[in-house]
């Protein structure tokens, strides 16, 4: 079975069980700031889940696209992947238990459907613990399906219960169905608990509870239904394979991945096959982060620190598997192997597979040296390296820790890594604030002069196009500005006109520029804007909202002009689409007004 034809039995089976289709979030959570990727279905849906009413109903199904990073450095065996995408259908307060489970059950096992055979299943459910009580009824539900006793197990709640540590968030037991991939039919006694051979394939939570920051939990006024098969890993295991690398997309990236490996001098040796897998599951999620709708570019700190992260890792691989390979040429197909599905990859192909190809010259230049380095560094270490040495090889060559380990062989430190690259960071922060700049290149007068333009452009823009429009990104050299922001189109010749007439009056109007530290509630109270108020607020307990008395008031971090009149002339360069949902404008000031 292919992804597609997967994908087109969910929308179906569950259009009939009346669910609405919606479209997959953003890679880049909005506004969560307890994780860096959308991570489940569930994650953009959390309101609704806690009793926001959604303007499409009360039943939802999907396919959502997701990043989950934690165990980077088991990618390249048989299941684990950074990108994949997961298959949901939720219910908002109307059915619940029963429904779901019966509905599971017939996707699974109908012939017009996935067709399993039910000797090759077998489910968990909530053991009960101190917090709450064994979940007997969707094991009584189970067992009223028809599923043998021996079939259906009870675990504890770090394997049946979901999420285990959402403080606050909603919760609740879960039910998770397995699929049998040994031979034959399973042993009477083999389940889930005690033999890896079952493969998890569906996870239905019942959201009962919402855990509050003391850790109690409060049972929800009306429970919901949320529940997500891996995609990746039910078409391997309905292929008849043991490797998510060997079935459907991934099975196609790996056979271009192969040709260019070949055609780029490599020698196809079978022994490096989990550097191949290591290419095809990085390169995967770097397109797709890269194209997202919200995209990020590669940085040293949240999402761009871990983007970089996959794609150095990935440079790394294709070295070892030929010193001409270069990994920017894998993105096109890549890219059009997803466009049809997430149409924003289509607009940033050029823009994905240049910020790939910097990274990976930027990287290639000090590889060589970054691994006789890690080497001289593990020949006079123990056992383990340590956090502090690992973080000199990132801070010197870029290279991330997973890499010192699979260079030397050696365990890193991690927790010690980490803790000085949390150090490092907030040195940054103190020292040279361009961090909190917007992306500021300097910090040079005429980057500040730019800075400030861009919270009249924003304004502006909000004036003549809407108030949907929020910042999704910015660069400002000395030269130019580059500010994106969210629009469905293409400005007209006419709004541009507008746009600079509008910022051009506030710069002869010699407005006074001031700035006020906040509470994050305060400043939106007083209606500041910003659509990264979360990430200022990590710096401390106040923001600082800067004001354009009577035209603008934006939470900030950056320098500012004291006077909109020191600006000069304001002029748009450059309007453009950046991905879907997205666009980009270019502009600079000239001269100063008098």
């Amino acid at each position: 079975m292919t992804h597609e034809e997967l994908k087109h039995k969910w929308f179906a089976f569950f259009s009939e069980k009346k669910h609405c289709i919606i479209p997959s979030s953003s890679l880049i959570p909005e506004n969560d700031p307890t994780v860096l990727f959308t991570t489940a279905g569930m994650h953009p849906l959390i309101p609704f889940l806690l009793g926001q009413t959604h303007t499409r109903g009360k039943r939802l199904a999907n396919v959502q696209k997701c990043v989950r990073t934690g165990d980077i450095a088991e990618v390249g065996d048989d299941t684990h992947l950074t990108f994949f995408e997961m298959l949901g259908n939720w219910s908002l307060g109307d059915y619940f238990k029963k429904e779901s489970i019966a509905w599971s059950w017939e996707f699974l096992t109908d012939a017009q459907w996935l067709g399993i055979s039910p000797n090759k299943l077998s489910m968990t459910y909530f053991a009960g613990d101190e917090n709450a009580s064994t979940d007997n009824e969707t094991k009584d539900l189970w067992l009223s399906l028809g599923v043998a006793p021996h079939r259906v197990i009870p675990l504890p709640a770090e394997d049946n219960w979901w999420p285990t540590a959402a403080v606050p968030g909603p919760c609740g037991p879960d039910t998770e169905i397995f699929y049998w991939t040994g031979e034959g039919d399973p042993p009477y006694e083999s389940h889930p608990g005690n033999d890896k051979r079952w493969v998890e394939i569906w996870n239905n939570v019942f959201m009962q509870f919402e855990r509050l920051p003391d850790l109690s939990l409060r049972r929800l006024p009306v429970p919901n239904v949320d529940t997500g098969m891996g995609l990746e890993r039910t078409v391997a295991v309905l292929s008849g394979v043991t490797s998510v690398y060997e079935a459907g997309i991934l099975k196609d990236i790996m056979t271009v991945i192969r040709t260019w490996e070949l055609q780029g001098g490599g020698d196809g040796d079978a022994r490096k096959e989990k550097e191949r897998r290591v290419i095809a599951d990085h390169v995967r999620t770097a397109v797709m982060i890269l194209g997202d709708e919200r995209g990020v570019e590669p940085g040293n700190t949240g999402q761009g620190y871990v983007l970089r992260r996959l794609i150095r890792r990935a440079v790394r691989a294709s070295h070892m598997l030929g010193k001409n390979l270069s990994i920017a040429e894998l993105v096109p197909q890549i890219q059009r192997m997803y466009q049809s599905d997430y149409p924003s990859l289509e607009s940033a192909g050029d823009r994905i597979r240049m910020s790939i190809a910097r990274e990976e010259e930027k990287f290639t230049r000090t590889i060589a040296s970054a691994e006789k380095e890690a080497l001289r560094i593990a020949s006079q270490a123990g056992e383990v390296i340590s956090g502090k040495e690992a973080f000199r090889l990132y801070e010197s060559y870029g290279l991330p820790w997973e890499l010192t380990q699979e260079i030397t062989g050696k365990r890193v430190e991690v927790s010690d890594f980490e803790k000085a690259l949390r150090a490092h960071q907030e040195l940054s922060r103190q020292n040279a604030p361009g961090e909190f700049k917007g992306g500021l290149a300097t910090h040079s007068i005429e980057t500040t002069r730019l800075h400030t333009a861009t919270h009249l452009l924003h304004q502006a823009l909000r004036l003549v196009l809407g108030t949907h429009v929020t910042q999704r990104g910015s660069n400002i050299t000395p030269e130019r500005l580059r500010f994106d922001f969210s629009h469905p189109k293409k400005m007209t010749p006419e709004e541009i006109a507008r746009v600079e007439e509008i910022v051009n009056a506030q710069i002869k109007n010699a407005l006074p520029v001031s700035c006020t530290a906040m509470q994050v509630d305060q400043a939106k109270e007083a209606g500041a804007i910003g659509i990264f108020e979360d990430k200022y607020a990590q710096i401390g307990d106040k923001i600082n909202v800067y004001s354009i008395k009577g035209f603008s008031l934006e939470i900030c971090g950056g320098p500012h002009v004291a006077n909109t009149k020191e600006l000069g002339t304001f002029k748009i360069l450059k309007e453009e689409a950046v991905a879907q949902g997205v666009r980009r404008i270019k502009a600079t000031v000239t001269g100063i007004f008098e």
